[in-house]
């Protein structure tokens, strides 16, 4: 398909279309407003990066299903692997009666996770789900109770999930009482380092606040893991030092707490490496893995030390759904594509095209305040230079008229405040660069006009 047609198929054509309308208006009726929603669109039609909704319309995909398409929309050998895998079994609960793709992946997953150790690993639906499992597991291993995670960090909308969140609206406003045994750290925002102190220093006074943290806040004996996403996500794409996260690493080392990393929208190429744990030299306990690691069918893992993953007895951890046929048989599939069409390189060069265009633009666009970014896992931070003020409501109009002209985008950050990119590696150059064009005029547009 020829990507300059994008716009809209009608010029006539309002937006949202009338079936889309139409749509919104049942959506309206039939589901929750709570189950929000970042777009007005009705999917039609996904391909590479490609989205077609229901009147027509193509849009470029910037968001990714946050960041659960990193091998694109509907890669033929994964729809192929599924078809396959459905027309011999859907499913017969592992814990039921076994099948061989659960082995396979998990033999595949523990080699190529970061850890020269023995490795093994389990599946389940969601990343929250993976989460879970790995506080538990590594409860079970330490017999410790308490659990470490960061400010602006997210693990999920679960319970245990939301408790080790940081983002209070919307994930956890009246929602509580939260988990007992949680405690938050301070995690690094490079942006908002103390004028006139250099990176070097900032890392080592965040592990210092950490070291503090376990004087004052809860005893080192007392903490099972920290959990630890390599780079947050939902916090606004913030890379932290490597001097942190070794810091970190190695505190967990001395007083026998497991480091568990968050993988789930980090891994399986997003940040320029297949798991972003390698860029910061680190081998974690246990990884937890979702999102992209099966182009979309609901599959999630937990993947660890072989002692560790022992802990817990036979059927203290698992579930009938947990490590579905189908999602281990688009998983498989999708390690092939992701070897064959060397998507992690592919990520590099993406994420290099995605910064310097917008590193050009900040002169035209005096709220860009950062642009920062491992792999093709970017973001784009607006703030106003006069006040330092989150730019939110700018980034809101943005995401919105993106959309309004053919680019699906998301925002992430406490503040709202940050562009971030989760395009599909699949993404083809021209596609790439048609999307940040339409990005970058709007952007420039609006902000001449502030």
């Amino acid at each position: 398909m020829d990507t300059k047609t994008r716009r809209f198929v009608s010029m006539q054509a309002s937006f949202p279309g009338h079936r889309t309308a139409a749509l919104l208006e049942r959506r309206a009726v039939a589901a929750p407003k709570g189950v929000g929603n970042n777009t007005p669109i009705f999917v039609d039609k996904a391909e590479g990066a490609l989205l077609t909704d229901v009147d027509g319309n193509v849009y470029l995909d910037f968001a990714g299903a946050i960041g659960t398409i990193n091998a694109g929309h509907c890669p033929p050998e994964v729809v192929q692997a599924i078809q396959k895998q459905a027309e011999a079994y859907i499913h017969t609960c592992f814990h039921v009666a076994m099948y061989e793709p659960y082995v396979e992946l998990a033999e595949k997953l523990a080699l190529l996770t970061p850890g020269g150790f023995p490795k093994k690993a389990m599946f389940l639906n969601s990343g929250a789900e993976a989460v879970e499992n790995a506080v538990k597991i590594a409860r079970k291993f330490t017999g410790r109770s308490g659990i470490v995670s960061f400010s602006r960090g997210f693990h999920g909308r679960t319970l245990l999930g939301m408790s080790l969140t940081s983002k209070v609206k919307p994930y956890k406003f009246g929602m509580g009482p939260f988990a007992p045994a949680t405690y938050k750290a301070q995690y690094p925002y490079p942006l908002h380092r103390p004028e006139g102190m250099s990176e070097t220093d900032y890392a080592l006074h965040c592990v210092r606040q950490f070291e503090d943290f376990l004087y004052t806040e809860a005893a080192p004996e007392d903490i099972a893991a920290v959990i630890m996403e390599p780079v947050q996500g939902e916090g606004g794409f913030i890379v932290p030092p490597a001097a942190f996260v070794q810091g970190i690493y190695e505190l967990c080392r001395k007083h026998g707490i497991l480091f568990i990393a968050d993988e789930i929208q980090t891994g399986f190429g997003r940040t320029g490496e297949m798991f972003a744990s390698t860029h910061f030299g680190i081998e974690p306990d246990l990884i937890t893995l979702s999102k992209s690691i099966a182009a979309g069918m609901p599959i999630s893992a937990v993947v660890g030390r072989a002692d560790v993953m022992d802990a817990p007895n036979p059927g203290e951890i698992g579930g009938t759904y947990g490590g579905s046929p189908l999602g281990c048989a688009a998983a498989l599939a999708v390690l092939e594509l992701m070897e064959r069409d060397r998507l992690v390189e592919r990520s590099r060069v993406i994420g290099e095209t995605i910064r310097s265009y917008f590193l050009s633009l900040q002169s035209k666009i005096p709220l860009i305040a950062d642009v920062r970014g491992l792999g093709a896992m970017c973001a784009v931070e607006f703030i106003h230079p006069d006040t330092k003020a989150p730019a939110k409501e700018f980034v809101a109009r943005l995401t919105k008229a993106c959309c309004e002209n053919g680019v699906v985008l998301l925002s992430a950050g406490v503040h709202g405040n940050v562009l971030r990119f989760l395009t599909p590696l699949v993404i083809t150059d021209d596609q790439l660069q048609e999307g940040l064009d339409i990005i970058g005029s709007l952007a420039v547009s609006m902000a001449t006009a502030e």
